[in-house]
């Protein structure tokens, strides 16, 4: 049974941006007998933490409160204030570069799962059939966007310049033979643009919130192989032994969780490890 809590964007972000941006440590005496707050995108990250509430949390002994957050800004500064004790429905790229740019002091715990970023259209059928001049959504934080431009140019669309990292943009294009256009967006709003775009480059998350199957409807998917940006859970420093952060690292990467991904998402989630 779902029982969550969601949250907007803005809800806790004042709070959360006032009170933990620049605290070093965790809070070590959490009472092991309280519900564990965690923070998660609603899908799949909310879905899988609820299979594990309803599921597994019990018999483990374990409490959680799970609360869905539709972006990717607030879930870390909550958990580096304490409003959450942790959070779910980030990668190690994005992690470090928003802990520099926020002096946040968030540390991945477990790695749960990989999400296929997908280049998707309404309107074309094939990547590299792409319209001369078409225009391609792209989500607009850095490490998203860099992701979105390598996909791109691992498919021929574009040729990024050598040796371009993780904070690459559009104008790290070294190549560009269909004269294609970028429209920048918060990455929640990218699904929602296709219907004016000639495509986009969503999030496994929020392709699979809109109704996409990545596995299916994707025009080109990223693969899993030697690929960095697994899902983790993820909490303040210092708070990596809390007794409740162990037990759900460990549910989180049990044999029930797995197959659960593997049932409900058929290969558009795909379990780590």
């Amino acid at each position: 049974m779902r029982n969550t809590l969601r949250i907007t964007t803005a809800a806790l972000a004042t709070g959360a941006l006032a009170l933990g941006l620049t605290a070093c440590g965790g809070d070590s005496d959490s009472d092991p007998d309280a519900p564990l707050k965690v923070a998660a995108s609603p899908v799949p990250h909310a879905e899988i933490l609820d299979f594990v509430k309803d599921e597994l949390a019990d018999k483990a002994g374990l409490k959680l409160d799970v609360r869905e957050f539709t972006d990717y800004v607030t879930p870390n500064t909550a958990t580096e204030s304490g409003d959450v004790d942790a959070n779910y429905f980030q990668n190690q790229p994005y992690l470090d570069d928003f802990n520099k740019k926020n002096n946040t002091h968030i540390v991945p715990v477990v790695t749960v799962h990989f999400e296929p970023l997908g280049l998707y259209s309404e309107k074309e059928k094939k990547a590299d059939q792409l319209s001369k001049g078409a225009t391609i959504a792209l989500p607009n934080d850095t490490v998203n966007e860099a992701r979105a431009l390598k996909l791109l140019d691992a498919n021929g669309v574009i040729e990024l310049k050598d040796g371009v990292g993780n904070e690459a943009t559009p104008k790290d294009i070294a190549k560009n033979p269909r004269g294609v256009k970028f429209k920048e967006l918060e990455a929640a709003q990218v699904a929602r643009s296709l219907k004016d775009v000639d495509a986009a480059v969503v999030n496994g998350n929020y392709a699979i919130e809109a109704g996409l199957k990545p596995a299916e409807d994707a025009l080109v998917l990223e693969t899993d192989e030697n690929n960095p940006y697994g899902n983790f859970l993820a909490v303040k420093k210092g708070n990596e032994d809390d007794p409740r952060v162990k037990k759900l690292a460990k549910l989180l990467t049990s044999p029930e969780v797995k197959k659960f991904i593997k049932d409900k998402y058929a290969g558009s989630v795909i379990s780590v490890g």
